[in-house]
């Protein structure tokens, strides 16, 4: 089958940390507050880019203990992703982490999205959805996932019109939760392990849970999606990042 054609926009950087606990408490406390204002700097200058739409930047405190910080980074080019890693690691926050997980992809639409004879770099809002700034919301939701390829549900081998009746379908439970959750797909084919990103972003976390719960009994979920595993975390700013931290650091 023709391959459907993407629009693609900013690469993303999902950054996953653990903090190195024992270093980090064994650490006297003018110390850790020096630390913390030396990264608090490099989130700064990445909160600046994002208003200068250069870039997007968030960090979060992952629930769970799969990781303890996430970091989501976007540019327009792997390069750019790849300074915003090596400032990172050149923070003095860096050398009490360790890397958790991470994932690498690119802003995802559906080509369909691209009216004829329209300049997709003109178009204002198309502009805003490929290169989209992490949104004000309190938590987030990470998860890759990928479409089957096995018999006899090979999402791959479906023709062009049974495809776009399930994506139609699957889109109608998404509009359900418009205004509760903003939703970023990434496409992750050549790029890391798995076939899309998906970042979510609510102000309530069990919006997540009903989101994804009703697209389990959708049938292009239950016939052709595989989930990765799940990270969930809440939104902090500069000073809440620091108090979270210091919380830590006891």
């Amino acid at each position: 089958m023709p391959a459907p054609h993407t629009l693609d926009g900013w690469y993303v950087l999902h950054d996953f940390r653990a903090i190195r606990r024992q270093a980090w408490k064994n650490t006297d406390p003018h110390t850790a507050a020096a630390v913390l204002r030396d990264f608090s700097a490099f989130a700064q200058g990445e909160m600046e880019a994002q208003r200068q739409r250069l870039g997007s930047f968030g960090q979060f405190v992952v629930a769970g203990t799969k990781a303890d910080l996430l970091f989501v980074y976007m540019r327009p080019t792997i390069g750019e992703l790849n300074d915003v890693k090596a400032r990172f690691e050149a923070t003095r926050l860096a050398d009490f982490t360790e890397r958790a997980y991470s994932y690498v992809s690119v802003v995802e639409l559906g080509g369909y999205l691209a009216k004829p004879g329209v300049d997709i770099e003109q178009d204002e809002a198309l502009q805003l959805r490929l290169k989209p700034p992490v949104p004000e919301m309190r938590y987030v939701c990470f998860y890759p996932m990928n479409k089957r390829r096995t018999h006899p549900d090979n999402w791959y081998m479906l023709d062009e019109d049974e495809r776009r009746k399930h994506l139609i379908a699957h889109g109608q439970i998404g509009r359900q939760f418009a205004g509760k959750v903003k939703q970023i797909i990434s496409g992750s084919v050549g790029l890391d392990d798995w076939e899309w990103g998906v970042t979510l972003y609510a102000d309530d976390p069990i919006h997540f849970k009903k989101l994804i719960y009703e697209m389990r009994f959708d049938e292009s979920s239950a016939r052709f999606a595989e989930f990765g595993p799940f990270y969930v975390g809440e939104q902090v700013d500069v000073e809440g990042l620091t108090k979270w931290m210091m919380t830590l650091h006891g």
